[in-house]
């Protein structure tokens, strides 16, 4: 499993997810804004301190620690020992924090820092972020959380998609393709600042087409495969199950469209077993409209066209750019709120 920002940075999982207090806890106390700072100060590694485990997944370690200069906490990522001389995770491990920390836009995670530490183990720390990710609001409206349903109306759902695209356009507008774009990769903050997490998969202009690899038949379809260069199969567009010599930024339109049609329905698009049973039914089968996967929910017919659309298995007929399905996405918002 290559772990989501979102999970590691975002969520106190100890907590109630219906309590909103400790995502404002964030209060500046004079101990933490005076005091002197030492002629003999610590630097790079050495100036972290009293870390905790937030999570952990197959390839990487997040730790909340203390930065002692600044007297802010960060969170600190690095690689499993297990990992350090795969190839292709270190390169997924640099890609993140160089793609995060150039993408400097609202909707990206500030990067502080990379370097090594004393055993030479390479290390990023970024801002510790608080919020929901999108996954586990998704399951809370689900499972009918009366304090999810107020928080997150779909109005207010559709405003923070529109908060994603903005990000996503802004990233392929500097070169930049996302390739893992999911509910679990998206945290929406008490404030309503919304964030797209988990550039370790991005693929960036001068990197070869030739990479990309059919899926093994064994991966996990929820998980985003250690040691590959694609996305979550649950998520992923055609192209990328295919493992097409070419791609472009209409594969982060799919999965933006696989996003807006669980916001539309509470339900995944794709399903299977294992990463080839969801290739073979997104490849072999008719996507269902959100109305034929939830008859019994209201859905605005603007939406299920802006959705369908996206999710078009041809990438011909899909939106061209990020940026048009965000214009379709504001023209429905704005239309909203001249009738209302």
């Amino acid at each position: 499993m290559h772990p989501s920002i979102a999970l590691e940075v975002g969520n106190d999982s100890q907590k109630d997810p219906n309590d909103t207090s400790a995502l404002h806890d964030t209060s500046l106390h004079l101990a933490d804004t005076d005091g002197d700072f030492p002629v003999h100060w610590k630097s790079g590694s050495l100036k972290y301190s009293d870390f905790k485990l937030m999570t952990e997944g197959g390839t990487a370690k997040l730790f909340l620690c203390r930065d002692i200069n600044l007297h802010r906490e960060v969170v600190y990522k690095t690689l499993h020992p297990e990992m350090r001389e795969s190839e292709i995770e270190t390169q997924r491990f640099l890609r993140e924090a160089r793609v995060t920390a150039k993408l400097a836009h609202p909707g990206t995670v500030p990067v502080y820092e990379m370097g090594r530490d004393r055993n030479g183990d390479m290390y990023f720390t970024m801002k510790r972020v608080r919020g929901r990710n999108l996954r586990d609001i998704i399951q809370g409206l689900r499972d009918g959380s009366e304090k999810i349903t107020q928080l997150f109306s779909l109005d207010v759902l559709i405003d923070s998609l529109i908060q994603i695209c903005q990000t996503v356009a802004y990233a392929h507008n500097h070169g930049v393709i996302h390739r893992d774009l999911k509910p679990a990769n998206i945290l929406i903050g008490g404030f309503g600042e919304v964030l797209v997490l988990d550039w370790g998969l991005a693929k960036v202009w001068g990197e070869s087409d030739l990479e990309h690899e059919p899926l093994p038949k064994d991966a996990d379809p929820v998980l985003t495969p250690a040691g590959r260069r694609y996305g979550t199969p649950l998520y992923m567009a055609p192209e990328l199950a295919r493992g097409d010599a070419h791609i472009d930024g209409r594969v982060d339109v799919f999965s933006l469209g696989n996003i807006l049609f669980e916001i539309l329905t509470l339900k995944q698009l794709l399903h299977g077993k294992t990463a080839q049973d969801v290739a073979d039914n997104l490849l072999g089968q008719a996507l269902l409209k959100p109305s034929e996967a939830t008859p019994d929910r209201s859905i605005p017919a603007t939406l299920e066209a802006i959705c369908c659309r996206a999710l078009e298995k041809d990438p011909r007929e899909r939106y061209p750019s990020v940026q048009s399905l965000l214009d379709a996405l504001k023209a429905y918002r704005l239309a909203g709120a001249s009738l209302g």
